[in-house]
């Protein structure tokens, strides 16, 4: 074997790694500053705020006598604060034998219920501000697509492209162009033939004019999912699938169809990337896909989200509608999350729909190959599901601390030491089983 070979794996792993890396150590610092700067405002003394487990890399020490640090396994973090026994908390009794009256308030155990609830659920609701603020930073980046529908970047096609930027789009096939958001665009684009050049009638520098141009959604590679049928058989961004099993195709509806009733067998396209002609072959895989009513059905898919034949020109989102977007879709991304995750467990889809860190980390290196705006985007989501992730009622985890809270504040006491351990070593056993199902699922699912 040419040992220059693994040069691009490699690199490839480094990257993945790297990207994973920077994701979970944002998803993290953000989570534990929560409750670092909710702790501290509520008079409850953090002694240690840690990026990472294990061997100490670095730390420094600030004015308020935090010790911060950075450990050697990027896989989570933590805030110990004055009392706790370890990073999971739990009560240090020698520790807090030694303390006075006035020092006591200032632990975890010591404080009111009101500061330690508020400080534990701190973490998963910076994680939800987070993806709530990429969203809407994203969402004013892109901006809303303009009406009327008029062109902005043209995408390399192989089929003559005759439309211009700044065209303002009319009618097609002499049928009037709907706005995108009355209901009937879709209803449009479907009567539409599928054909490899449609008559577009648009307005030009005030003048209205008759152009040739390309079938509005072309058979056109956008984005690619990671870890798809598409991306294993060398699909890229930007690629145009011109012909499925032999047969011509000029619309990306016609690849749908054809995936849908390939019933899993192998598809051979035939791809156009950067004027040269490439032959590859990808088999679909059975993918669980949400539906409208939060239900799941079982389709064939390849991985390939296609794309206007053009970029379509953008207005200005003000910051107060880009926001209410933003929260949008963290709520969107939380109901996907529990939706999949309880169709999993009554068996209505695959439990290989839960991925673990190789998969998770494949995803980051994924994203990031594929821009800035999408490894930012992914950030975002993998944060609301942490956040989410870490409110489930399970020991350990934030959402059990609050139910011990919610224990003390109906029975006027906490639970008992002895019961906090052993609950605490049964969710350690419960998170520890999760993550190795889901590591098992890198392993061996499709």
């Amino acid at each position: 074997m040419d040992p220059t070979s693994l040069i691009p794996q490699f690199g490839g792993l480094i990257w993945t790694l790297l990207a994973f890396v920077v994701a979970l150590s944002v998803i993290v610092a953000i989570h534990e500053y929560g409750h670092y700067i909710v702790g501290k405002k509520t008079g409850i003394y953090p002694e240690v705020f840690s990026l990472g487990f294990g061997p100490v890399l670095f730390s420094r020490r600030d004015g308020y006598g935090t010790l911060w640090q950075v450990a050697a396994l990027p896989l989570g973090g933590y805030v110990r604060f004055r009392g706790d026994a370890n990073a999971s908390g739990g009560k240090d009794e020698e520790a807090m034998a030694t303390l006075s009256e006035a020092e006591r308030r200032t632990t975890m155990n010591g404080a009111p219920l009101w500061a330690r609830s508020l400080t534990v659920a701190a973490g998963p609701l910076f994680n939800f501000i987070l993806s709530a603020l990429i969203f809407t930073g994203i969402f004013m980046a892109r901006g809303q697509v303009a009406e009327p529908l008029t062109v902005g970047d043209l995408r390399p096609l192989p089929a003559v492209q005759a439309l211009q930027e700044g065209d303002e789009i009319l009618e097609i096939e002499g049928t009037p162009t709907p706005a995108r958001d009355d209901g009937g665009f879709d209803a449009f684009l479907a009567a539409l033939p599928k054909q490899a050049q449609l008559d577009y009638t648009v307005r030009r520098d005030g003048e209205s004019m008759v152009v040739e141009g390309p079938y509005v959604y072309p058979p056109l590679a956008t984005q690619v999912v990671p870890r798809s049928a598409a991306a294993d058989a060398g699909v890229q961004p930007g690629d145009v699938i011109q012909a499925v099993d032999g047969t011509r195709i000029f619309a990306f509806s016609q690849i749908q169809e054809a995936v849908e009733n390939s019933g899993g067998a192998a598809l051979d396209l035939t791809v156009w990337r950067d004027g040269e002609t490439l032959e590859l072959t990808m088999t679909p895989r059975r993918t669980d896909e949400p539906q409208p009513d939060n239900s799941f059905r079982s389709v064939y898919r390849i991985g390939v989200v296609g794309g206007m034949a053009f970029e379509p020109a953008t207005e200005s989102v003000g910051p107060v509608a880009a926001l209410g977007q933003g929260v949008a879709q963290v709520g969107a991304v939380i109901e996907s999350s529990l939706s999949g995750l309880w169709h999993m467990v009554t068996g209505a889809i695959s439990t290989c729909n839960l991925s673990g860190p190789i998969g998770i980390a494949e995803v980051s290196g994924d994203m990031a190959a594929q821009g800035t705006q999408s490894f930012i985007w992914f950030i975002a989501v993998l944060s609301t599901a942490v956040g989410l992730l870490n409110l489930f009622p399970v020991p350990v985890l934030d959402g059990g601390h609050l139910v011990f809270h919610a224990y003390e504040a109906v029975t006027g006491r906490p639970p008992s030491d002895r019961a906090l351990q052993v609950l605490m070593s049964i969710g350690l056993t419960l998170v520890l089983g999760m993550m190795v199902f889901a590591l098992t699922n890198d392993i061996f699912c499709p």
